[in-house]
């Protein structure tokens, strides 16, 4: 059976297991009985991992222990999670299973465990294969592999424009951008920008609005030809100044007032720019991320 192991990235556990893939256990639980939840994949295990999390969303008032096993590769490996899995079902709660795995073996053996099985692939590819009739690659780390190379180092490009082009740092190219984020410091403009490179290969900029653009209630002059690229954020003030306080407390950056003043400003400048504007306060970057490619029309 698997047991604690070194710490490993980000606050998870790497367990310890018979020979095979690493069991990547994330500790947040706040009982002493949660429902033990597995991501299984002979992938990275991010496809099993996002959507089992999405469903398990639906579910708020339960507690989940959950486990990721990426890069599943071989059946010899299958079947020491099964046991693990088995292990864990045979001392309390029926484990659920999430499983991205592609290769039929592999998924057949990863089929045998004692836990419930939600089979994220191999539930939809019989019913595509009719519908194009074709038979599937069944090659694992399609989605987040190399997969498509040009596809790929398309990505990596955005993601380097980004870094280049984050607080307006560079004016190199600015016209490759396909949006340019534009808002006061700390309203949530890198890492959207960085999500939108990374995720979807989108060339985007963003650019800090300070003191003078709100004194004369125009756009910093590097944007102007760019207007149509632009796309605002703006969030609440209070939050704005928390968020404010924790890099330079009690300073007249973070004031309520001072956040309030930027935030008005900022909203009346996309206004009379025509400049759509996304309040970010309550919504999280990948929700930020679609509205902008909806609104923007944007395609990687």
């Amino acid at each position: 059976p698997a047991r604690s192991g070194r710490a490993g990235p980000c606050g998870a556990h790497v367990m310890e297991q018979p020979p095979g893939p690493a069991l990547v256990h994330n500790a947040f639980m706040t009982n002493d009985a949660p429902r033990p939840v597995y991501f299984l994949s002979d992938s990275t295990g991010i496809t099993a991992e996002t959507l089992g999390n999405t469903l398990l969303t639906q579910f708020p008032a339960n507690e989940f222990d959950r486990i990721m096993v990426p890069f599943i590769t071989t059946v010899d490996q299958a079947r020491a999670v099964v046991k693990v899995i088995d292990h864990r079902a045979a001392a309390g709660p029926q484990p659920i299973v999430f499983s991205t795995a592609v290769g039929s073996d592999i998924r057949q053996t990863l089929g045998t465990c004692q836990g419930i099985i939600v089979d994220l692939i191999g539930t939809h590819v019989g019913q595509l294969e009719r519908a194009l009739g074709t038979a599937a690659s069944g090659e694992p780390g399609r989605a987040h592999g190399l997969g498509n190379a040009a596809r790929y180092q398309s990505r990596m490009a955005a993601v380097e424009y980004a870094m280049e082009h984050d607080d307006g740092q560079s004016l190199r190219a600015l016209e490759k951008a396909q949006v340019i984020l534009v808002a006061p410091s700390r309203c949530g403009k890198t890492p959207t920008t960085m999500y939108l490179a990374l995720q979807h290969g989108i060339f985007a900029a963003n650019f800090p609005l300070v003191d003078e653009d709100f004194e004369r209630e125009g756009l910093p002059k590097p944007l102007r030809p760019f207007v149509s690229k632009c796309f605002g954020l703006t969030t609440n003030p209070l939050r704005l100044s928390q968020v404010r306080t924790e890099r330079r407390r009690g300073s007249p950056y973070a004031s309520l007032r001072q956040c309030g003043f930027e935030l008005r400003s900022a909203e009346r400048l996309y206004v009379s720019h025509g400049i759509p504007y996304l309040n970010s306060a309550s919504v999280s970057v990948e929700e930020m991320a679609a509205t902008i490619l909806q609104k923007m029309n944007l395609k990687h």
